[in-house]
């Protein structure tokens, strides 16, 4: 799969930022919003998205913060992604569904690459050999202060007696990093990014979503 559809059936959303971006949230509004519009979505998030996925979720997001070296956390991370693809994904677009996850392989280019620790054309290479060219169809970057989503992300992670900690005690100069790596890519890549600040309210965040699905699937949704 290249950037567009799979067989003129569903599509592919991401969601991806910092810690405590909203972006579950979000994804919850997208969904409602594509079902109106007559759509079937599944949502779905990394690390995880199917059982074999979710295994590997936990090796990563919880324990100490050195617990894995940054190229340890990519070939897991692609683990349960191709896992995540082959039984979660790639079966929903097949069948007609949207897809929308929080995150996909955009967080691994910036969490253990652009954030300087690897090489992005490394993971770039992984992600070639583990998925070919499957991308998402459009990005969504929820961006805000890291000292904004630290503090909702831990507020968050209290609440629900968490333990998936791991990058949340991770530095704020790392956090601040993430930011920039997020604003680069889509700043690089603007036919498939969409940037929205998301340290508004969470209706006015969820409208400028909508508008910009709307925007960029036009005909599909007004065929409904």
């Amino acid at each position: 799969m290249t950037e567009g559809n799979v067989n003129g059936f569903g599509r592919f959303i991401s969601l991806e930022g910092g810690e405590g971006a909203g972006k579950s949230t979000q994804a919850s509004v997208l969904k409602g919003f594509l079902n109106r519009a007559g759509k079937e979505v599944i949502l779905t998030r990394e690390p995880g998205g199917s059982p074999g996925a979710e295994q590997i979720r936990n090796l990563i997001v919880s324990g100490d913060i050195d617990r894995w070296d940054k190229l340890t956390e990519v070939l897991l991370l692609y683990a349960a992604r191709r896992d995540h693809w082959l039984r979660t994904i790639q079966p929903a677009l097949s069948e007609g569904s949207w897809v929308i996850s929080d995150r996909f392989s955009d967080s691994t280019l910036v969490y253990q690459g652009l954030t300087g620790v690897v090489d992005t054309s490394t993971i770039l290479t992984i992600h070639k050999i583990v998925l070919g060219d499957v991308w998402p169809d459009l990005t969504l970057v929820l961006d805000l202060p890291p000292e904004v989503g630290l503090t909702r992300s831990l507020q968050r992670d209290v609440a629900e007696n968490s333990n998936d900690t791991r990058f949340e005690k991770m530095s704020l100069e790392f956090h601040q990093r993430l930011r920039k790596g997020f604003q680069q890519l889509a700043l690089d890549n603007p036919k498939r990014f969409e940037m929205v600040d998301s340290s508004r309210d969470q209706n006015e965040v969820g409208n400028a979503l909508k508008d910009i699905m709307f925007n960029r699937f036009k005909d599909e949704l007004e065929a409904c």
